[in-house]
């Protein structure tokens, strides 16, 4: 039904989310996070169906618990620095990069292998900024 007055919308801010770990995965402080197909967080790395997610803020360990058992806390909302593959260059600049592992991403899709990170939004000697 629409509305007919004013609505107190809620909100909250998504800069920082703890998203439940997959089962038998690990995830380091400041790595790259997915959330698979299942809707856990893991590591990133090459595979299709995968959602990039952002930066891990701390390390989380659930290489024995269940899906879901620990949380690992996500920063999202800004761009961070990951290393190139080598075949990200100027060129790419706001083009998709695309996830080679927890902190590698790569200007292709390798032939529908990998899962999109996002927008490349500068390109360093050291590394590719990811929005």
């Amino acid at each position: 039904m629409a509305l007919t007055a004013d609505r107190n919308t809620p909100m909250r801010g998504i800069g920082l989310l703890a998203l439940a770990v997959a089962a038998g995965t690990r995830i380091y402080a400041g790595s790259l996070v997915v959330v698979d197909a299942t809707g856990f967080a893991t590591p990133g790395k090459v595979a299709t169906g995968l959602s990039y997610v952002g930066r891990a803020e701390e390390s989380v360990d659930n290489a024995t618990g269940a899906a879901g058992a620990v949380r690992v806390p996500v920063r999202r909302g800004e761009a961070f620095k990951w290393a190139n593959d080598g075949t990200i260059t100027q060129a790419q600049l706001f083009k998709t990069a695309y996830i080679v592992d927890d902190q590698t991403v790569g200007a292709t899709d390798d032939t529908g292998k990998r899962s999109a990170a996002g927008r490349i939004t500068g390109i360093d000697a050291d590394g590719v900024w990811i929005e």
